[in-house]
């Protein structure tokens, strides 16, 4: 599955406000259904195997996952042996011991970003958050999901194939991008990634494959925190129902009398 980098793509600005070279509105942002979206949902495990490997043959090449440790992708199901082949053949890190580049290993991060100006992407789902809902509540987040994957997602399915020249820039139409026009051409193009276990390599699924894995990278426990939060609530539920009835049973005989 895993290759050497190979392909320069990157979203080199796309994911910020800043890099909108033409005036409009906000753009639009699919609701993408996602595994891990809502109280009960988990992770699934291949969609972000696959989303490892699009991010490792187009977009590291540019963009780096600085704050996200090599030895976490056992999460995503591989084991130490394959975690410490993949890092080995993808990346280097400077070692100032040996005053040198060697190979990756699990130890290490993700190197940093390659590209001038090509944001750092472990943080990028949570930062392009949206769609909260009114007085900045998460409702609409929390019944539809529509948070940073949806609008990497989009961003990445959202090129019209429509393209100008302003100011020395080529400019690409995109959907996704508020004011419509964004300086990063396409990344993605259909079966540019050979998946090993046989998913279609369509640009809307690659989209929604590193846009999910990207949700890992910012929220690697999202799944223990539901928990957590699912154990909370039943805890909770089951305290109120015992001070009710104890406080009941205190104040019963004080409650049946009458006062003169």
């Amino acid at each position: 599955m895993f290759k050497k980098l190979a392909i320069g793509a990157a979203f080199a600005l796309a994911l910020t406000p800043a890099a909108s070279f033409a005036a409009g509105g906000e753009g639009h942002v699919e609701d993408f259904h996602f595994s891990f979206e809502g109280p009960f949902g988990t992770w699934d495990q291949n969609q972000l195997q696959r989303g490892l490997q699009v991010y490792t043959e187009v977009c590291a090449a540019c963009h780096g996952l600085q704050y996200v440790p090599l030895r976490d992708l056992e999460a995503l199901g591989y084991s130490e042996e394959e975690v410490i082949a993949y890092a080995a053949a993808n990346f280097e890190v400077f070692d100032p011991e040996l005053d040198d580049f060697r190979p990756a290993i699990p130890t290490d991060h993700f190197p940093a970003n390659n590209g001038v100006g090509a944001p750092d992407l472990s943080l990028m789902a949570k930062a392009r958050a949206g769609f909260h809902g009114p007085y900045g509540l998460g409702i609409n987040q929390f019944f539809k999901g529509m948070g940073g994957a949806e609008y990497i997602a989009s961003l990445m399915d959202g090129y019209t194939g429509e393209e100008k020249e302003e100011a020395g820039t080529i400019l690409y139409e995109n959907k996704a991008f508020p004011g419509g026009w964004i300086s990063m051409a396409p990344p993605l193009s259909e079966d540019q990634v050979e998946f090993s276990d046989g998913h279609p390599a369509t640009v809307e699924a690659m989209s929604e494959d590193i846009a999910a894995f990207l949700m890992w990278t910012a929220e690697p426990k999202m799944m223990e925190r539901k928990y957590s939060g699912f154990v909370g609530v039943i805890f909770l539920s089951v305290l109120s129902v015992l001070l009710y009835l104890v406080n009941k049973r205190l104040w019963a005989g004080v409650k049946g009398k009458k006062t003169v």
